[in-house]
């Protein structure tokens, strides 16, 4: 067992010291990367919610006057990931949008082991998959960020599965419009790690479809493992940004 852990947190140890790392985001347009909002068809970026400006890749509601529920997903579709160490930084600007739901204040993610955006429901929300919740602190409290939700979906943390649609982590709370950054260190469905500035803060596993929020042309994959899939950022009615999305496989 003592050799097991050993191996394990050693090859954590070598993927940091390894810098072969593959940009999702070139910094320059939105290659690679596909569109979908709710209510609207796949490939549609309505009001252009989605835009690269000063090399980041921004959600956007300067051409808003109402979030009327426009829950949207940008995937990078080029191909799906299984193994996996996936670092961004993030930060969010700007004024949360009328209409959108209160909870969605300084609120977006990143959304792993995706189902394909063409497989979405016309008026689904979010796809299945495992979200690194990103959050920024409101000057009030403690707000953890890259927490876990599970739109679709369930997982165990200590052995034991989750009981809430959200779990904190053990972040600190970062109530300036600073730039984050957050790793995600994924083997399979077997163990996710998130990981804060260098500090894990989270750990989960066994990711399979289940939960309370399960689109229809997914119930009958009730408890079928996610072992791979693609990653989506959100946007869900706070302006934020994105930087120095990049990726590199894990064996």
């Amino acid at each position: 067992m003592i050799y097991i852990i050993s191996t394990f947190f050693l090859s954590i140890l070598m993927d940091y010291n390894d810098n072969n790392w593959e940009y999702l985001f070139n910094g320059k347009n939105l290659d690679g990367w596909e569109i979908k909002i709710r209510n609207h068809q796949l490939g549609d970026n309505h009001n252009n919610t989605f835009k690269v400006k000063d090399g980041s890749l921004k959600v956007s509601y300067e051409n808003y006057e109402n979030f009327d529920d426009k829950f949207g997903h940008i995937f990078y579709t080029k191909k799906k990931f299984k193994n996996y160490h996936l670092s961004l930084d993030y930060k969010f600007s700007g004024s949360h949008l009328n209409g959108a739901p209160g909870w969605s204040i300084k609120n977006s993610g990143i959304m792993l082991h995706c189902q394909h955006p063409s497989t979405m429901l016309i008026d689904q929300e979010f796809p299945v998959s495992a979200e690194a919740q990103l959050l920024g602190g409101l000057g009030d409290g403690d707000r953890s960020t890259a927490n876990i939700c599970t739109p679709g979906t369930d997982v165990d943390i200590n052995g034991i599965k989750a009981e809430y649609h959200c779990i904190n982590s053990s972040s600190e709370t970062y109530n300036n419009d600073e730039w984050v950054n957050v790793e995600v260190i994924v083997y399979s469905d077997s163990i996710i790690h998130h990981l804060v500035e260098g500090d894990t803060v989270l750990t989960y596993a066994n990711l399979r479809v289940g939960g309370g929020e399960i689109p229809e042309n997914y119930l009958s994959r009730l408890d079928e493992i996610l072992d791979e899939g693609y990653i989506s950022l959100q946007s869900e009615g706070h302006p934020v940004e994105f930087r120095e999305i990049k990726i590199k496989e894990l064996k």
